[in-house]
């Protein structure tokens, strides 16, 4: 397949990574611009060791944040041995909904720094168009795919030496070009040693739709916020690559549902409107094309620079779910979970040229089963696994086993990629015990973490945002083995309130999670000092 040449060569290339590519971090919304909810693997996070004492809540810290109706606070953002003016730190960053940002050092539970957004705390708003700060954090990533080493060291513990996925001096992103290129030839050079090359920026997105550039250190910016997005328009999905930020946003107070780019240098703003599906925004090639999903069921391919729409794929009915991209054999693939149930597959070049159709369509989990986002994680022996939460039981066509228990609320639910014919296919394999609105899990090395998120979900327009948090229970953590889905570790009692805008996210070992009262958890393997 000679058009995948040049995506396919970076599948596998882990010295250009380590030197041109993200580490194993989360980075923006969904882990990486790939919107994979996976660490590819972690010195300490095994199946077997999560059988085994150590893994634990490590500690909670409260922010003065405000609620904006549900929305509280974003998925952390995290940087593992930052080397500052300060020394060394674990930081992970949050956002808040009353244009808040967030530093947190997790080795120690301190906040580092905490920064006040330009613009006002919204007083007015609804559940879907709250205002204020929604999108969450990003640092400068880049579109290429991590190398395959699931099942051992080497990216995701602090064990390895230090490694960043800053470009030019004084930006966060990486440009695609050269990424290529060094992934190319490294495949056919020797490996060489380790780049120290630190991150300088975060990235926020203020409810007012400036996008601030703040140092990883302090939170200070060298320049004025620049404007990027309409105010309050409910913004999601930030990444920054390139030299340049995406984002996306719902139809909220004047503005579309739209892909929007900015330019960091020109300031120039570029817009595709679409009716998105989904909460995550777009996710990206590895040659840095856009892939997005709509609730028309189209899954369209977008130029990276531009934002015009390269090809698509018609599924035939509404998509559910953020597009989310993946390397598959010597091909790349796109992946979306659609409203009847079903989750399709389908070669990503393909839809860039516009002749797309289904390599797969799975048989559906359950009509209006509530689909997440998905998740995806390599094996070692090369087996993949896609992943989602589901707030219903499973058809009885489904083929999916529930010997995990009666499901009542909500599951997080598992395929595993096989192969007929040359074509992918998903075998159903197991649901989880019963979760009260799950959230989208992620997966490292081979462990699946899944939150029950405990919030009252309701279609009744005439609930506030306060009826629905008093109805709502305390979040719980569980660990899950991915092999049949069976819970191995679980949080019980230690969270609060419920989880709303929070999401998972983790790396170096532990984890984090935002609960709608303003705090933040951390999970894992205590750090030896």
């Amino acid at each position: 397949m000679k058009h995948f040449a040049i995506w396919s060569a970076v599948v596998l290339t882990q010295a250009a990574y380590g030197q041109f590519g993200r580490s194993a971090e989360w980075m923006t919304a969904g882990g990486d611009a790939q919107r994979t909810n996976s660490i590819p693997a972690d010195n300490k996070i095994t199946p077997e060791q999560m059988r085994k004492p150590g893994f634990e809540f490590l500690w909670k810290a409260k922010v003065n944040n405000e609620p904006v109706q549900l929305n509280s606070l974003t998925p952390a953002v995290l940087i593992d041995r930052y080397i500052g003016y300060r020394g060394f730190r674990s930081l992970a960053f949050v956002g808040g909904s009353a244009n808040m940002v967030y530093a947190v050092d997790t080795d120690l539970n301190r906040i580092e720094w905490q920064k006040r957004l330009s613009g006002p705390v919204p007083r007015q708003g609804t559940l879907t168009c709250p205002g204020g700060l929604t999108a969450n954090i990003a640092r400068g990533t880049s579109p290429a795919f991590p190398p395959n080493i699931a099942g051992g060291g080497g990216l995701g513990g602090r064990g390895g030496p230090a490694r960043s996925d800053a470009g030019t001096a004084n930006e966060g992103g990486v440009t695609i070009g050269p990424t290529l290129a060094a992934q190319a030839a490294a495949a056919a050079a020797p490996p060489r040693g380790n780049l120290l090359r630190m991150p300088v920026f975060v990235y926020a997105l203020g409810g007012d739709g400036d996008l601030h550039s703040m140092y990883l250190s302090n939170g200070e910016e060298p320049k004025p916020p620049m404007k990027f997005l309409p105010a309050n328009s409910s913004a999601y999905g930030l990444v920054v690559f390139d030299d340049v930020a995406y984002a996306a946003t719902r139809n909220c107070n004047g503005a579309p549902s739209a892909v929007w780019s900015f330019n960091l240098s020109s300031g120039e703003v570029k817009t595709w409107k679409g009716d998105l599906a989904g909460s995550l925004g777009p996710a990206f090639g590895p040659d840095g094309t856009l892939f997005v999903t709509t609730t028309d069921g189209r899954l369209v391919a977008l130029e990276s620079k531009t934002l015009a729409q390269k090809g698509s794929y018609e599924s035939g009915g509404g998509f559910a779910s953020s597009a989310m991209v993946f390397p598959w054999k010597d091909r790349v693939l796109a992946a979306a979970a659609a409203n009847d149930g079903s989750v399709h597959l389908v070669d990503a070049q393909a839809v860039v040229t516009g002749q797309a159709k289904a390599l797969f369509k799975g048989s559906t989990y359950a009509a209006a089963a509530g689909i997440s986002n998905l998740a995806t994680w390599q094996a070692s022996d090369g087996t993949r696994w896609l992943l989602a939460a589901t707030n219903a039981a499973p058809s009885a066509a489904s083929g999916f086993s529930t010997k995990n228990g009666a499901i009542a609320s909500g599951a997080i639910v598992a395929w595993r990629m096989a192969e007929a014919s040359g074509a992918p296919l998903l075998e159903p394999v197991w649901t989880s015990r019963d979760m009260k609105s799950p959230l989208t899990p992620m997966i490292i090395n081979g462990v699946v973490f899944a939150v029950s998120s405990g919030e009252f979900r309701t279609s009744d327009p005439k609930m506030t945002a306060e009826q629905i948090a008093r109805r709502s229970s305390p979040a719980v953590l569980y660990a899950l083995d991915l092999q049949t889905g069976a819970a191995i570790w679980e949080s019980g009692k230690t969270m609060t309130s419920f989880a709303h805008s929070g999401a998972l996210s983790g790396g170096a070992s532990q984890l984090y999670i935002q609960t709608y009262d303003q705090n933040i958890y951390a999970f894992g393997y205590p750090i030896e000092h």
